[in-house]
């Protein structure tokens, strides 16, 4: 049997896109042993994966590098068949270096790869971040490229079934980096034209609850709920899976979309899709401005705040092919 380790302990966005390799793995190894390293706070994304044999979890927050130590020692007790690394930072890189396996994959960029066993150049030239995953294993599967998923189970399911009896819309208004964030004034005039009997649901973590709250009290209708802080991040895509439209930032509600084929339109303000973090879906679609910013993009990650202070890649994007989506 075949031991496979992946490591991503970026933010939750990656850890859903890197589901992509699990299936890509499992599909060409249906028997093997799958293991994902991700960071503390990930982990709910995994409850009741059907084929994830284990997780190893690193409290970055916590005695970040001893409690790295003790997950490099748990790894190098397995000594796995393939250890792909998906990152193309120091920290992991290091790892790589340090643990055991009979083949150690990962990107040309990281600092460390002179330990890897097999090299694959990181392209940012338009190529998707699953096909940049997929292109790391592609020597011992048939590269050919599948979608990241996740697997709600019957308790998430549970969790969002009353609110699933009438037509609804999902709206993720937020972002950690401000310039991915089309401003809360936008989200408004889109909601006020939605019609009066489709319900709204605004999405996020709890520190997104004030926001959202803001949304909805500028609204002043009662189809507006605010669940921010109140559903779990698989109950969240069980619900995103369900309905009519999901509307979202160039964050990780996208990548939830994506891995629920979840219908959506994603709105890319400072960042572009070519950085290859577009949507996944069957019913998908970009939102973006069409003012030629010499400006844009301002940043791979987005910005606390606008570096010209006009905002014109947010503001400019208006709301009709967000609005047509529902026909």
């Amino acid at each position: 049997m075949k031991k496979f380790l992946i490591i991503q302990t970026a933010f939750i966005g990656d850890a859903i896109l890197a589901t992509a390799v699990l299936e890509k793995l499992h599909g060409s190894f249906p028997d093997a042993r799958i293991d994902l390293l991700i960071r503390k706070g990930n982990e709910s994304l995994f409850i009741g994966h059907p084929f994830l044999n284990s997780l190893l979890v690193w409290d970055k927050a916590g005695a970040k590098y001893p409690e790295l130590f003790k997950l490099l020692k748990k790894v190098k007790e397995t000594r796995y068949d393939h250890l792909v690394n998906v990152q193309r930072f120091a920290s992991m890189g290091l790892f790589t270096c340090l643990a055991k396996a009979d083949e150690k994959i990962g990107y040309d960029k990281n600092p460390f790869s002179f330990c890897l066993d097999k090299k694959i150049e990181h392209r940012t030239d338009g190529v998707h971040e699953v096909g940049r995953l997929q292109a790391l294993i592609a020597h011992i599967t048939d590269g050919k490229s599948v979608k990241p998923r996740l697997y709600p189970t019957k308790q998430h399911k549970a969790e969002i079934a009353n609110l699933t009896t009438t037509e609804f819309v999902c709206i993720a208004p937020t972002s950690v980096w401000f310039t991915k964030q089309w401003p809360a004034e936008k989200w408004i005039e889109l909601i006020s034209a939605f019609p009066k009997e489709l319900s709204v649901y605004l999405l996020g973590g709890p520190s997104d609850n004030a926001a959202c709250e803001l949304i909805k009290s500028q609204i002043g209708v009662d189809n507006v709920q605010n669940l921010s802080g109140k559903l779990s991040l698989l109950a969240s895509a069980a619900l995103m899976e369900k309905a009519k439209m999901n509307y979202v930032n160039d964050s990780a509600p996208l990548h939830l979309a994506s891995a629920m084929n979840a219908p959506v339109r994603g709105i890319f303000c400072s960042t572009v899709p070519t950085f290859g973090f577009g949507p996944l879906s069957d019913n998908s679609a970009i939102i973006q401005t069409d003012l030629d910013l010499d400006c844009r993009p301002c940043g791979l990650h987005g910005k606390s705040t606008c570096p010209k202070g006009h905002f014109n890649c947010a503001k400019s994007i208006e709301i009709e092919n967000l609005v047509s989506a529902l026909k």
